[in-house]
């Protein structure tokens, strides 16, 4: 059966099942579940613990014979089995439905798969599994749900932030300093435990603790311009490149989102269903529900034109040439990074004139103003 994360406690307070399933990408929430299920399996007596990785060249008669015997010391035991890359392939498809089919009150499997496609959880071997045991399906925390989510921990040790707009700038300003690291989220939270006592929090006090702790992500990078949020997508783009990240990497990430853009936007154009584009071009989570107020925000012309930018782009930052000051107006800026913002732009905010957004300023070493000399 499937269990939704946030019942877990109630599931394993009335026993354990003899199979679980812990499977998603947001790894610190699929580490604490995995947590939880092992110190209930160790109170219930099941205190010998094997663990296996597939890799190639994995030797899954092995798992199946440590799922069906007993420990050396008559302990009932924990089987953990972990699957990286989320296909078990044929061998490992059919021993994982032998391991569903199979029943021992003396072991106790958990299962840990990244997170899986909709054809990979409608598969055989996967189905088989959730109708056997416990299948719990870890969802990435979004960021529109962030401060929510540090408000719920942070209550959870016994601590809340301040009530009205202060509690709110409090919770965002922890939601932009941790931008694309759960596990930050969760040790600043830990932080602020450590320092001040249980009861309210200023806004002071949360801005005097928690760190910038951001990890930037490229693909994160989308997400923000195709919500058409300025401030996070300026700021992102700064963190990248703060932290070193090629600034041809972001423009690989920036065109292919507009390029799918625009194969959407001529597919909506002939008359084919959004649902169905999007699933050609492999729009999910939260991409899926940003796409189509992108697409009412943005022209096909306009998408155009931001691929004729990125080709300048392209060649500018492979040095293979570069806009500089009294240039054509189409070349981009001298700096790449600020071309990259405008490209940004034409999806995140497209401007219904011909002038192109004008750059966040970014501190940058000041020139010497050209001297004339006498004629």
């Amino acid at each position: 059966m499937q269990l939704r994360p946030d019942a877990l406690e109630a599931h394993l307070a009335k026993g354990l099942a003899g199979l679980y399933v812990v499977y998603g990408d947001e790894h610190l929430l699929a580490q604490e579940a995995c947590d939880r299920i092992r110190a209930a399996a160790r109170a219930a007596g099941f205190t010998d613990r094997s663990v296996f990785t597939v890799e190639r060249g994995f030797d899954w008669s092995s798992l199946l014979g440590a799922s069906q015997s007993m420990s050396l010391f008559g302990d009932r035991q924990l089987v953990e089995l972990r699957i990286p890359s989320g296909k078990p392939g044929k061998e490992g498809a059919d021993a994982l439905k032998a391991l569903a089919a199979a029943v021992n009150d003396d072991v106790l499997t958990l299962i840990t798969l990244p997170r899986l496609d909709a054809a990979t959880q409608k598969s055989a071997w996967f189905s088989a599994l959730a109708d056997a045991g416990v299948a719990l399906k870890i969802d990435p925390v979004e960021r529109a749900q962030l401060p929510n989510w540090v408000g719920q921990r942070l209550a959870a040790q016994g601590q809340r932030v301040a009530a009205g707009e202060e509690g709110r700038r409090a919770l965002a300003f922890i939601a932009e300093r941790v931008e694309g690291n759960l596990l930050a989220a969760h040790q600043e939270i830990q932080k602020l435990g450590l320092l001040y006592p249980s009861g309210s929090l200023s806004f002071d006090q949360v801005q005097d603790a928690v760190l910038n702790v951001a990890r930037y992500d490229v693909f994160k990078l989308n997400e923000a311009m195709l919500a058409g949020d300025v401030g996070r997508l300026a700021r992102m783009l700064d963190g990248l490149r703060g932290e070193g990240e090629a600034a041809v990497l972001v423009l690989w990430a920036v065109v292919e989102e507009v390029r799918t853009l625009l194969r959407i936007k001529r597919g909506v154009a002939a008359g084919k269903p959004l649902a169905m584009l999007t699933r050609e071009n492999r729009v999910w989570g939260p991409r899926e529900r940003l796409i189509g107020p992108a697409l009412s925000r943005v022209s096909e012309g306009a998408l155009e034109k931001a691929l004729a930018l990125a080709a300048r782009l392209d060649r500018q930052v492979k040095g293979l040439s570069g806009g500089t000051p009294g240039n054509h107006r189409n070349d981009p800026p001298p700096d790449p990074w600020d071309g990259l913002f405008e490209l940004a732009m034409t999806v995140a905010a497209p401007k219904p004139s011909a002038a192109p957004p004008v750059p966040p300023q970014r501190p940058r070493a000041s020139a010497a103003a050209p001297t004339r000399r006498p004629v």
